[in-house]
């Protein structure tokens, strides 16, 4: 029995898997078992942003091995206070709590605005329409999507869902009886649509006449993502408690809860926890990512890549403006929206050896590692192009 009939048969079916089995990685490259290279722009699900085979990650996770991988939260660890202290100091928040996944995180997230507003006689959460914010039952609360939810009810109470950027819908929905608004600077399972800088100062000022807290999801968008070291850097609010995951570990299981001093004593001594969270090897190798992320050089590069990648696409939707409806994104997390379905695209590019990765049905969507060349960004816009004449000469 082969890899694929094993994993056919003993599997839950739960993921629809591409038809290569890849033997390793190599800078912004995949190396399938056959031999082929293939350039990867999508990057694990946006988690890969130095690539495969970063040598400084590596001699930090080999190093940690050596000294233990594992010792559980009751002891104090080097490798989290070295993590925490660089990732406090980029984000510019007071307290941190270290989960093993993002979903894990906006759970403890959840709970804490919930706590939070206990004593306030503030109890609801408002979340966005279309958002991604993990598969866990509190996650999947805050989401409405029938795809996710279907067939896992009931969920937590008194959580509603408003449109993504309807400035009144937000107003309607928001009151003394608020607790929290969470939010995704970037909606990337809907099509990577992001939020506009008119709905967050909206957000702001019911928050001010309000008072309830605001959490961001930056699992997807933070630790460099779209050009700054956190999403909403780029817009006047800095959340109460931001979210982040994906890339912090680069590619161990880590997440991290973020949030400003004042809430330090809403979660106190034995009202959460976690076995694995902030396991010593992933801190180790976030460390690392975060200090080369956070970098003003290496972020201002990645500013300058995304925007000659966003105008070459825009020089493409030009060429077929009815085939390609709108580019959209921050930095590099690209969506790619078409007019057609985007599936028979994903197929092409992996034929000629370029993944890139499909949400909402119609958007092709970009997540390259952050350390993406010029020669690779050419050469995907010059595979797209190719793609577009044969599709539709």
């Amino acid at each position: 029995m082969n890899n694929k009939e094993f994993e056919s048969t003993h599997f839950f079916q739960t993921y629809k898997r591409l038809p290569v089995e890849i033997a390793r990685g190599d800078g912004c490259y995949l190396v399938t078992k056959d031999g082929r290279r293939i350039l990867d722009f999508f990057a694990g699900l946006a988690v890969n942003v130095l690539g495969y085979g970063d040598r400084d990650v590596l001699r930090a996770i080999i190093h940690q091995t050596k000294n233990y991988l594992h010792l559980s939260n009751f002891y104090i660890q080097d490798a989290q206070i070295e993590l925490a202290r660089v990732l406090l100091e980029n984000s510019g928040y007071d307290r941190v709590f270290f989960s093993n996944s993002g979903t894990e995180a906006i759970e403890g997230a959840v709970k804490l605005v919930r706590r939070w507003g206990k004593t306030r006689r503030k109890q609801t959460i408002v979340s966005l329409q279309k958002a991604f914010h993990g598969r866990t039952m509190g996650s999947l609360s805050l989401m409405d999507r029938k795809k996710y939810r279907d067939g896992f009810e009931p969920f937590l109470p008194d959580v509603r869902q408003v449109p993504l950027n309807d400035t009144a819908a937000l107003k309607n929905n928001v009151d003394e009886h608020t607790a929290g608004f969470f939010f995704e600077p970037v909606q990337g399972e809907s099509g990577v649509s992001p939020v506009t800088a008119e709905y967050i100062d909206q957000l702001l000022e019911l928050k001010k006449r309000f008072g309830f807290l605001i959490v961001a999801d930056e699992i997807q968008t933070g630790i460099g993502r779209t050009g700054t070291f956190l999403a909403c850097e780029q817009f006047s609010i800095k959340p109460d408690i931001t979210i982040v995951a994906k890339p912090l570990g680069g590619g161990l299981p880590v997440g991290a809860i973020l949030a400003v001093d004042e809430l330090n004593d809403v979660l106190p001594t034995g009202t959460h926890g976690t076995t694995f969270g902030g396991n010593p090897v992933a801190c180790a190798a976030g460390r690392v990512v975060v200090t080369k992320v956070s970098d003003d050089v290496f972020l201002k590069n990645v500013r300058e890549k995304a925007g000659r990648l966003h105008d070459q696409l825009i020089e493409l939707q030009n060429q077929y403006p009815s085939v390609i409806k709108e580019i959209r994104g921050m930095g590099l997390m690209i969506g790619i929206e078409l007019y057609v379905p985007a599936a028979p695209f994903l197929d092409k590019f992996l034929e000629k050896d370029i993944l890139v990765n499909i949400t909402d049905e119609t958007v092709l969507r970009l997540l390259p590692p952050l350390v993406i060349g010029e020669r690779e960004i050419k050469r995907f816009v010059e595979v797209f192009g190719e793609i577009l004449e044969i599709i539709y000469p």
